[in-house]
């Protein structure tokens, strides 16, 4: 799976499931997933919608993670992708 396609399915996947009202064209790849930044840009997420995205590592690229591995990884979607290019098999 390429980057960019790897990028869309977490983005399209993430506000799905966690019904964000936000369109994903909104979504930068490098915004904060959870909390926000000095600037007021991120998904504002919590610790709770880190659960979710545990469950789309594992159901969509096939990844197990724990949320207290690595912090950084769950920074943004860019972090997240890099992650997942990785990781994959």
């Amino acid at each position: 799976m390429e980057r960019n396609e790897i990028i869309q399915t977490l983005k399209e996947e993430i506000v799905e499931r966690l019904d964000l009202f936000v369109e994903l064209e909104e979504i930068d790849d490098d915004d904060q997933l959870f909390g926000y930044d000095e600037e007021g840009h991120g998904l504002g997420l919590d610790s709770i919608d880190v659960l979710e995205i545990i469950v789309i590592l594992r159901q969509k690229f096939g990844l197990e993670v724990k949320a207290e591995e690595d912090r950084e990884v769950f920074r943004s979607i860019n972090t997240l992708s890099e992650y997942i290019e990785t990781n994959m098999e």
